[in-house]
Formats: structure tokens, sequence, C-alpha cells
């Protein structure tokens, strides 16, 4: 994602561990951000738009995805059945904290879209409790369907990709993903001064931070790798990422990492 006038620069991240792009549009999709169902040539007003609601990933590479029962994208679905429809998912990923420009990220999935019917509506039943246990779930007020992927792109805090269906099949989505948000919104509510002491792991950056009370940092982002926090002074920022030592998986890793990182910027 470009960095407009007055927005955030990203720093160099070419020696910077790293999700991959399959990897980040596969935590995307399955994540609770927020998406669109479109069928290209239909009018905005017209059936084939709506939201998709939930969304799971199959073995396959397939997604499931739930939109409201007797939307306009359901029954074009449904009275498509045996026809290649083709549909296109457009997902928005926007900060679960306030800060400038939230939106982290955008990301779409192009490909043939189908109805979920028989035996195979379990299975995406299952799976889709999986990825999201408080719901929604298929039933009299969601339509479960199936999205053939043929194509990926994804524009967020790392850069814009492309991601072949093959590497989206095979990818894994981030382990800390389902706990992101609260994660964020804990760090910027109860550790805004460990936050502003990370200045000190700045180096020659540490005075871009700026002082007073109009300074702001943010926890923007967050996955396996690493910690990314928004400075924000006198309407402008740029964006930091701190790295730890080596990448986790549980929240119980996470509160370690963190802690050491906070430790390291703690002045002697």
């Amino acid at each position: 994602m470009s960095a407009g006038r007055g927005q955030p620069r990203p720093e160099e991240e070419s020696d910077v561990r790293r999700p991959g792009g399959a990897e980040r549009l596969r935590t995307l999709v399955e994540a609770n951000a927020s998406a669109a169902l479109v069928i290209p040539g239909a009018e905005p007003h017209e059936p084939g738009q709506g939201a998709a609601e939930a969304r799971a990933v199959t073995p396959e590479g397939d997604v499931f995805l739930l939109v409201p029962a007797g939307s306009p994208a359901a029954g074009v679905a449904v009275h498509a059945r045996g026809d290649d429809l083709a549909a296109v998912v457009e997902i928005t990923d926007v900060a679960p904290v306030a800060v400038p420009h939230r939106i982290r990220g955008r990301a779409r999935l192009a490909g043939w879209l189908s109805p979920v019917t028989g035996a195979e509506r379990t299975a995406c039943a299952a799976l889709l409790a999986a990825r999201h246990p408080h719901g929604p779930f298929p039933g009299p007020a969601w339509t479960p369907l199936r999205l053939e992927v043929g194509e990926g792109w994804i524009d967020d805090l790392w850069g814009a990709e492309s991601v072949e269906p093959e590497e989206f099949a095979a990818a894994e989505p981030d382990p800390l993903a389902r706990h992101e948000a609260e994660l964020l919104q804990h760090l910027a509510a109860a550790h805004d001064d460990l936050l502003r002491g990370l200045c000190a792991l700045l180096g020659e950056r540490e005075r871009a931070c700026g002082a007073g009370s109009r300074e702001r940092v943010v926890p923007l982002a967050l996955d396996r790798f690493g910690l990314r926090v928004r400075f924000w002074a006198d309407g402008r920022g740029f964006d930091a990422r701190f790295d730890f030592p080596r990448p986790v998986r549980t929240v119980r890793e996470l509160r370690r990492a963190v802690r050491a990182l906070f430790e390291a910027a703690a002045p002697e």
C-alpha cells in the first residue's frame, strides 16, 4: 500500500522476515474483515452484489462463504447452477484501533461461484464453525456458496502482490490472526507508555517520533513475525516494524516476545 502525502511511509523492509503474499491473502480471507461478493456485469443496484459475511478455505483452496439467504447474490448463484458464474470477493482490512488512515489493506479473489448442496453442506458448516466459532452459521438466515479460486491479489502494508491458486491453497493463515484485534486493542488501551518507549529502538529515526501532547503511538498490526507501530505527530507519521527474535505461534509465546521487546526499549 503506497503512502500518500501526509501519510506514514513504510520503512525499508527488504531484509526483514515477513509473511508471504499467499499467507497474507489466506489470513485476510478467513478473518472477520469486511467483504463484498460481486458478480461482474451486474449493475450496482441489480442482483450480484452482497456481503460475504464469513469465509473459510477448503483443503483444495476453494472458499466457502456465507451470504444472506434471499439476497440477490444468493439467488443468482442458485439459479446459475451448472453454469460457470464468474464472481469476485473484495475484502477491506481496517485496523481494529483508532489511527489515522485505518485501512491496512485490500484483497481480491476472482473465480467461479456455485451453491453448496447435499452432503457438502455438512463439511461447509464444520469448516466455517472451526474458522468462526461465534457464527454466523449456515441455516435459514444464511446461504453457503463455494468460490473456485482462479486468481488472487493483495495490497497491504507489505506491498502489492498477485497470488496463484496453488500458492493460496498451500498457504496457512497466520496463527495469531483470530487474536490480533483483541491484542492490539489491549496494547493501545493499557500500554501507551510502553509503546512510546519503543522510540528508543529506532536509532536515528528516534527524533522523528515527535514530542508533546499531539504525539500518538498506535499498535497497527501484529503477526507471527513481529509488531508494526504507527508513530504520528503534527499531521505527519511513519510506520516502524519491530521483529520478534523468532516467529511465535501461540498467545503465550507472543506475550513473552512483546515483553522482551518492551524490556529492550526500557532505559537502563
